[in-house]
C-alpha cells in the first residue's frame, strides 16, 4: 500500500488512519493536498500564498509523519465533495481579461480579446441578451416590429419575458402576445438577421456593459456598509446622481428583501444566527416581513420567538438595523456558497424608537 512519508514512522492501521484523519485541521488537510500535487506543482501553488499561509502549511507538513493511502483518499474525497457541493465556478470575459493581465503585455491582451469578441455563437448571444434588464430590453423592442419583438421575447427566459411584456404599450403588448401564440418556426434567415442585429447592439454597447458592472460593484460595496453610513451617502447620491443611484439600488439587497425568500431558505439563514439577533432584527421589521419569518417556524419555535421579542421592551432602531445587517451578512455568505438564491429589491428604514 502506497503512502507519502515525511518522517520515519510506522504506517497506521486502517482504523487509526480513519481516526487520525478526522482530527486533521484545515491546514493539515491542505498540506496533504499540496503533497499529492508533487514538488513542482505544489511549489507553483505555494507561490500564490502569503508568507503567513506558507508558514502554516509548512508547519502542518512537518508534523504529519507517514500519511496512509486511506488518509489520502479521505482528504481528497472531502475536498472533492466540498468543491462539488456548493462552490461552483463562474466564467466571464472580465475574469479572463484579469488573468491575461497577469502575464501578457497590453497589445497582446487586446489582440486575444478582439478575437474572442468576434463571431459569437448563438447560445452566447442569447445568454448575453437575457442578462440585460427588462427595462433595457423593453426599450429596445419599442423600436422593432411586433413580429420581431415576438420572436425576440420567445427566446427570453420565461421569468424575464414576464417582466418585459408588461413594459410594452398596451396595444403592442396584446399584439405581441397574439403573435407569440400563433407564431410558427421563424425562418432561419430571418432569425439570423435578428441575431446579427442584436450581436452588433450588444457588442457595440460597451458603455452600457461597463455601467452595469460598475453598478453591480457599487451595490456589493453598499451592501456591506453600515446602514447609517449608507443613508448619509445616499442623501448626496440621490441629489447628484439620481438616475445612476436608482440603478445601483435595484441591484442591492437589504433585510426587507428577505420577504422574497422561501421559508426553507429563511430556515437555513436563521440556523446560523446567534443570541438575540433574530428577535431584535424582527422588532425593527415591518409586520409583513415579521409575519413571513414567523409563519415559516414550527408553532413551538414561533411562540418562543414571540415571547423573546415581547420581553425586550423598547428597542432602538439603530440596534435593530445592526441585527438585521448581521442576518443580511449571513444570507450573503449562504448566497456565496450557493445554498440560497439572492432576491433583489430595496426599501429604506426609519431611525426611530421601536415600541
Amino acid at each position: 500500500m502506497s503512502s507519502i512519508t515525511l518522517a520515519q514512522s510506522n504506517l497506521p492501521t486502517t482504523a487509526s488512519s480513519e481516526s487520525r484523519w478526522k482530527k486533521f485541521k484545515g491546514t493539515e488537510k491542505a498540506a496533504v493536498v499540496f503533497l499529492c500535487l508533487g514538488e513542482k506543482r505544489g511549489a507553483e501553488l505555494m507561490k500564490k500564498l502569503s508568507a503567513e499561509e506558507i508558514q502554516h502549511i509548512t508547519a502542518a507538513m512537518s508534523g504529519l509523519g507517514a500519511i496512509s493511502a486511506e488518509e489520502i483518499e479521505a482528504v481528497i474525497l472531502e475536498f472533492a465533495e466540498l468543491f462539488a457541493k456548493d462552490s461552483g465556478l463562474t466564467g466571464s470575459l472580465s475574469i479572463a481579461e484579469n488573468m491575461l493581465r497577469e502575464f501578457l503585455p497590453e497589445d497582446q491582451i487586446e489582440e486575444v480579446l478582439n478575437k474572442v469578441r468576434g463571431p459569437i455563437k448563438e447560445r452566447d448571444l442569447w445568454t448575453r441578451f437575457n442578462a440585460q434588464s427588462e427595462t433595457v430590453i423593453a426599450e429596445y423592442l419599442m423600436n422593432e416590429h411586433e413580429q420581431t419583438a415576438a420572436a425576440i421575447i420567445s427566446k427570453l427566459n420565461p421569468a424575464l419575458a414576464a417582466k418585459v411584456i408588461p413594459l410594452l404599450a398596451p396595444d403592442v403588448m396584446q399584439d405581441v402576445i397574439e403573435r407569440m401564440i400563433n407564431m410558427e418556426t421563424v425562418p432561419e434567415f430571418i432569425m439570423e438577421q435578428i441575431e446579427e442585429t442584436l450581436q452588433t447592439e450588444i457588442i457595440s454597447d460597451v458603455t452600457q456593459t461597463k455601467e452595469t458592472e460598475m453598478q453591480e460593484q457599487m451595490a456589493s460595496i453598499f451592501n456591506h456598509l453600515h446602514p447609517e453610513l449608507f443613508e448619509n451617502i445616499a442623501t448626496g447620491l440621490k441629489k447628484n446622481l439620481s438616475e445612476t443611484f436608482d440603478g445601483i439600488k435595484k441591484k442591492m439587497f437589504t433585510f426587507d428583501d428577505m420577504i422574497n425568500l422561501s421559508p426553507q431558505d429563511l430556515a437555513k439563514i436563521t440556523r446560523g444566527v446567534q443570541g438575540n439577533t433574530l428577535p431584535l432584527a424582527l422588532r425593527g421589521a415591518n409586520k409583513e416581513l415579521r409575519d413571513h419569518f414567523l409563519n415559516g417556524l414550527p408553532s413551538r419555535s414561533r411562540e418562543m420567538l414571540l415571547d423573546e421579542m415581547n420581553s425586550m421592551g423598547a428597542v432602538r432602531g439603530r440596534d435593530a438595523r445592526e441585527a438585521q445587517m448581521l442576518i443580511v451578512e449571513q444570507t450573503k455568505m449562504l448566497v456565496d456558497e450557493g445554498a440560497v438564491k439572492l432576491p433583489m429589491g430595496h426599501e429604506e428604514e426609519d431611525d426611530d424608537i421601536l415600541e
